[in-house]
């Protein structure tokens, strides 16, 4: 029976990042060195592997390298699948696998460190069009991509790009605004995971519904709204005031 494994880009296990090298095994079978069939299955009694990708950031993380397995699970849970060897088939290209960005999750875009252009009539647009749904966000991307995978998949989106945005945005707003964009940043984060998992949601093949705040994320621009009064924040010019928006 085939399964999926994940590793370390290098090629080791993430379990203890020296044991196994599943590329230096392709072709080969490999033994868990602890094997013990009473053990525990998330233990080192087993060398772990699962039905489905995704069930394998249990305990993986990006950026990893994929394999296609084989053998005969000892014991197993709604995720993952014990084993006493594997037999490594071959290595897998995440992208292709996983059909989501997984390249682009792994090097996410931080507005942060971009030179924002000039605003215009489109930023203004689409500022204008996210204060209208933005509300729905967190809701409508847990909902459509929530179970597609697990934590290390969000969590490694939003390590990559909060560090940068705290330290970019609190020396460059005032602590009178910072609620406000706090919870931009935090509906923004939420729309660019979903654009990340876009082209496996069914209902998203043909319009993602918050492109538009992906494409000021793109630019360098965080919208800020506070009270009734909006803002575009850019890296070189900080809080703008948006007129007519």
């Amino acid at each position: 029976m085939n399964f999926y494994k994940l590793a370390q880009p290098d090629g080791f296990d993430f379990y203890t990042s020296k044991t196994i090298n599943y590329r230096e095994n392709i072709g080969k079978v490999v033994k868990c060195p602890d094997y013990n069939k009473e053990g525990k299955l998330c233990s080192n009694a087993f060398i772990h592997a699962s039905r489905d990708p995704h069930q394998c950031f249990v305990g993986a993380k990006m950026p990893c390298s994929a394999y296609l397995v084989s053998g005969k699970p000892i014991k197993e849970d709604d995720n993952k699948c014990g084993f006493k060897n594997l037999k490594v088939v071959e290595e897998l290209n995440p992208e292709k696998l996983f059909k989501w960005r997984y390249k682009e999750a792994c090097n996410p875009i931080n507005p942060t460190k971009l030179h924002a252009p000039g605003i215009n009539d489109k930023h203004i647009r689409l500022l204008n069009e996210w204060d209208l749904i933005k509300a729905s966000v967190k809701d409508s991307v847990r909902a459509s991509v929530w179970d597609l995978v697990r934590d290390s998949v969000r969590d490694s989106v939003w390590a990559s790009v909060w560090a940068s945005i705290w330290d970019s945005v609190k020396d460059s707003v005032r602590a009178s605004v910072w609620d406000s964009v706090w919870d931009s940043v935090w509906d923004l984060v939420w729309a660019y995971i979903g654009y990340i998992f876009q082209p496996v949601v069914l209902e998203w093949q043909k319009e993602y519904p918050y492109q538009g705040a992906v494409d000021l994320w793109k630019e360098g621009f965080i919208p800020v709204f506070f009270g009734d009064k909006k803002y575009l924040w850019s890296k070189d010019r900080g809080l703008e005031k948006i007129k007519g928006g």
